[in-house]
C-alpha cells in the first residue's frame, strides 16, 4: 500500500471512532416514516428498568418492555378492566388546578414530603451516573438516562434541561377532559405527583405527546408500546379515570388484543 492510501485508510478509521463517539454521547437514533423506532438505538431497557406489571406503585426504576406472551395476556386483562367514554370539553383547565409544579407536599403518594421535589425525586429514581449540586443530596444537575420512550441514551445536564422532560404518563388535560374536573383539588395534586403517573423521557418525545391518549400517541420506539398501554391503564384504574373507546382498543392492540 502507497503511503497515500495508508495516510487515507487512518483518517477514515479515525472519522469512524469519531462518529460512533458522537452517536453515543448524543442518543442519537434512527425513525421509520410512522415515527416508530428503527431499533437503531440502545435496547428499551437498561437491566434496571422494571416491568410495568412488576411495578404497580411505580417507585421502581424505568419502565421495561412487556414481552412474554403471559405477560401480554396479564397486561390485556388489565386493560379490559378500564371503563370507557367520550372525551368531554376542555374550559376551565389550568395547570394550577393540579398544584403547583412537582410539588412535595401532595399527601397520599409515595416519595412525598422526603424534602425532595417529584422532579427530582423521579430523576433520582430512574437516573443513573448521578452527580448532585454541591451540599445536596436532592438537585441532580446530570446524569445518565435510558429514555423509555424512544430507546436512546441520553446524556443530561442541566445547563440543558429541557432535554428530559418528565411525562405524565396520563396527561393532566387528558384527565380533566376525562372527570378530574370534578375532584377534590387534593386528589388532582396526587395525581399530578404520583411516581406511577410520571416518567423521566427525551423532551421531544414529551413535547410530540401534548396531551393526547394512546389513539393518537404511542412512544416512538415499538418495543416499549405494551408497558406503556399498561402503566397508562394502571394509573387510569388507581384514579377511576375512563379512557376513549379508541384508546382502549389502542392499548389493546399494543399488547397482541
Amino acid at each position: 500500500m502507497s503511503y497515500k492510501g495508508s495516510e487515507n485508510l487512518r483518517f477514515f478509521r479515525v472519522a469512524a471512532v469519531a462518529a460512533a463517539a458522537v452517536l453515543l454521547v448524543s442518543g442519537c437514533e434512527g425513525f421509520g416514516e410512522d415515527g416508530s423506532s428503527t431499533g437503531s438505538g440502545p435496547a428499551a431497557s437498561d437491566g434496571r428498568a422494571v416491568s410495568p406489571l412488576e411495578n404497580p406503585d411505580g417507585t421502581k426504576p424505568g419502565l421495561a418492555p412487556v414481552m412474554a406472551d403471559a405477560d401480554k395476556a396479564a397486561a390485556r386483562r388489565l386493560i379490559e378492566k378500564l371503563y370507557t367514554k367520550g372525551r368531554g370539553p376542555k374550559p376551565g383547565y389550568d395547570r394550577d388546578m393540579f398544584g403547583y409544579a412537582w410539588m412535595d407536599t401532595a399527601d397520599g403518594v409515595p416519595l412525598a414530603r422526603n424534602g425532595c421535589d417529584t422532579r427530582n425525586d423521579l430523576i433520582r429514581r430512574d437516573g443513573q451516573s448521578l452527580r448532585f449540586r454541591a451540599g445536596s443530596d436532592c438537585v441532580v444537575i446530570a446524569m445518565t438516562l435510558d429514555d423509555p420512550y424512544t430507546g436512546t441514551i441520553i446524556e443530561w445536564r442541566k445547563q440543558r434541561a429541557s432535554e428530559v422532560q418528565i411525562d405524565h404518563v396520563v396527561p393532566l388535560s387528558y384527565s380533566w377532559q376525562m372527570g378530574s374536573f370534578g375532584w377534590p383539588k387534593s386528589k388532582r395534586e396526587r395525581f399530578s405527583n404520583d411516581v406511577l403517573n410520571l416518567v423521566p423521557v427525551h423532551g421531544r418525545a414529551n413535547s410530540a405527546k401534548g396531551d393526547s391518549g394512546p389513539a393518537s400517541w404511542l412512544p416512538p420506539d415499538k418495543r416499549i408500546r405494551c408497558a406503556y398501554a399498561v402503566r397508562f391503564a394502571q394509573v387510569s384504574l388507581k384514579y377511576d379515570l375512563p379512557v376513549t373507546t379508541a384508546d382502549k382498543a389502542m392499548m389493546l392492540k399494543q399488547c397482541g388484543g
